[in-house]
């Protein structure tokens, strides 16, 4: 069984032989950043598959902002760049779920927390507890609890 963090480690080498730039930079910082992580606790630790998927999706959305941010400043090269690196990444995470399998899941965690007794506004977190473990980096924070609101409020 490859785990995650190894299959970024063999892409990375199969990269570098290809003379693939982008690819190879990008698959570095991810594995430096998976590293760090390793050794941030008390004693250094081989982390787990999840673990590794939310360190990629962080670096994602870095990516993402940060070509947000160069196309403000108008440094449309720079910001291809990060936009290139993000897709590179993208490639490592679950497929994202779709506007209709999101409202889909959220629907459920809805009437499951009705169920529960939690309503109407203040059922927001009862309901994200239900949701989080069924996306698990499938969707953006925001655009879950911009769902999540939307439905409880409808």
């Amino acid at each position: 069984m490859t785990t995650l963090k190894s299959k970024l480690q063999d892409d990375l080498t199969t990269a570098i032989k290809a003379r693939d730039e982008l690819r190879s930079s990008t698959l570095r910082l991810t594995l430096t950043a998976v590293q760090k992580e390793e050794v941030a606790g008390t004693e250094a630790r081989e982390l787990s598959d999840a673990e590794v998927e939310k360190i990629v999706a962080r670096e994602a959305k870095k990516r993402r902002e940060a070509a947000e941010a160069f196309d403000k400043g108008g440094r449309a090269e720079q910001a291809e760049r990060e936009r290139a690196e993000g897709e590179v990444l993208a490639g490592y995470l679950p497929k994202p779920l779709s506007d209709e399998e999101l409202q889909s899941i959220v629907a459920e965690a809805v009437a499951e927390a009705k169920a529960g007794g939690a309503e109407g506004p203040k059922a927001m977190g009862a309901v994200m507890k239900i949701v989080n473990p069924k996306i698990a980096g499938r969707a953006e924070g925001g655009r879950v609890a911009a769902t999540v609101k939307k439905l409880l409020a409808g």
